[in-house]
């Protein structure tokens, strides 16, 4: 945890601040806004195609992630949430399939008849509730037998257990729960008032993420040390965990019903954000109208998710080492690489005379109310920034588990 808040801190807010900049000074899609900013002869603009890449390959696996928690959602609502786990759902592949799909069809529809505007405002309140209901939850969580151990184990630092693959792990987590590296950032960043300093908005964002993260650190730490859950369980620990806590609970059907009813909001907001950046991406790119940019998007998306909505059942794919799957594979090519990468390479544009520059960056930056970025940030800005994700990066390449 404290490696992951300082990776916040030393990193993700100064990148965050650069995206929301470029974005909202482009006032154009990922694969158009380094075009619109570089200086004339430079090449900047590939980043824009490496950023459409980027979220297709989001979306080949976090749609199948949105299909799980929708399944666990319809398995509380109805009653049946006591017999079946993580393993059984991800190794059915019609439940993986059907599941995905009914994301990517309703992403698209909504997308195709833009009607985003309205969901988003429910998923506000949605939004809010889910906090409230974590809080709750965690309140529970702290009356466990195991609260103690696993308190203990989630806040009290192990400085001992800190190398650098816990580093690489916390760089990678910080910049995909920011969604940054990637051009979606920037695409928020098109729509924040210039009445609005970035950096603040960024600070604000980081907290909102910071809060909900450490929250559900209290929910599930408790938890699995009171039901004997492996901590280091990866995608199973939320849908494990959680439906230990409410099969435990008093009246925990409808507290699950709710809790997942929400997450698959927070889960689905995500999946339109994205599908929106590919869908505008592609129309800058092919002129297409809405509604066939969205269905051929959709074909394409649906078809590519396919390969994680099987690949823990009939369609084997060892990537890498003993026990990976597509979508290992998939998450290689997003976290792993596009997010820190894209991240590094948004810092040098913003930063150095050969992209577009300091001064232009905090001109946009700091216009507006709130938290300014300040003249002695830009040594951090320029070299810090840029080095420790150089470093990071390439260690993390280097130790990576290939086989």
């Amino acid at each position: 945890m404290l490696v992951y808040l300082l990776c916040l801190l030393i990193l993700g807010l100064p990148v965050m601040t650069m995206e929301f900049a470029v974005g909202r000074a482009a006032q154009a899609s990922p694969v158009h806004m380094y075009h619109k900013l570089e200086k004339p002869g430079t090449k900047w603009g590939i980043m824009g195609y490496v950023c459409l890449l980027g979220n297709i390959a989001l979306m080949a696996f976090y749609t199948v992630v949105t299909g799980w928690i929708v399944y666990y959602f319809v398995k509380f609502l109805t009653g049946t949430h006591q017999d079946f786990g993580f393993v059984s759902m991800i190794t059915n592949p019609t439940i993986n399939v059907v599941y995905m799909g009914v994301t990517v069809v309703l992403a698209f529809i909504i997308l195709s008849f833009n009607i985003q505007s309205g969901l988003e405002r429910v998923t506000k309140y949605m939004m809010t509730a889910l906090i409230v209901l974590m809080l709750v939850l965690a309140a529970r969580s702290m009356t466990l037998s195991g609260a103690g151990e696993g308190l203990s184990f989630y806040l009290i630092p192990d400085f001992s257990k800190i190398n650098g693959t816990v580093i690489v792990s916390a760089m990678n987590q910080a910049f995909f729960t920011l969604s940054i590296g990637m051009g979606s950032m920037a695409i928020f960043g098109s729509y924040i008032d210039k009445d609005r300093s970035l950096m603040g908005e960024s600070v604000n964002v980081i907290c909102l993420d910071t809060l909900v993260a450490v929250v559900a650190g209290l929910i599930m730490f408790p938890a699995c040390f009171t039901y004997g859950l492996e901590v280091n369980a990866g995608p199973s620990l939320l849908f494990d965990t959680m439906a230990s806590v409410f099969n435990n609970m008093a009246g925990g059907r409808w507290w699950g019903t709710l809790f997942f009813l929400f997450m698959v909001f927070a889960a689905l907001s995500t999946v339109l954000a994205v599908c929106e950046n590919i869908l505008a991406m592609v129309r800058e790119l092919t002129g297409w109208s809405r509604p066939k940019g969205s269905l051929i998007c959709g074909i394409v998306i649906f078809l590519l998710a396919l390969t994680t909505a099987l690949g823990f059942s009939v369609l084997h794919f060892q990537p890498f080492a003993e026990g990976t799957a597509w979508l290992d594979f998939w998450d290689f090519i997003v976290s792993t690489n596009i997010l820190p990468l894209g991240s590094l390479l948004i810092t040098l544009f913003c930063c150095n005379s050969f992209g577009w520059g300091w001064d232009r960056f905090v001109e946009e930056a700091n216009t507006g109310k709130g938290i300014k970025v300040q003249e002695w940030m830009k040594p951090v800005f320029r070299y810090v920034v840029p080095a420790a994700i150089i470093v990071i990066y390439v260690y993390g390449i280097v130790t990576f588990p290939w086989k």
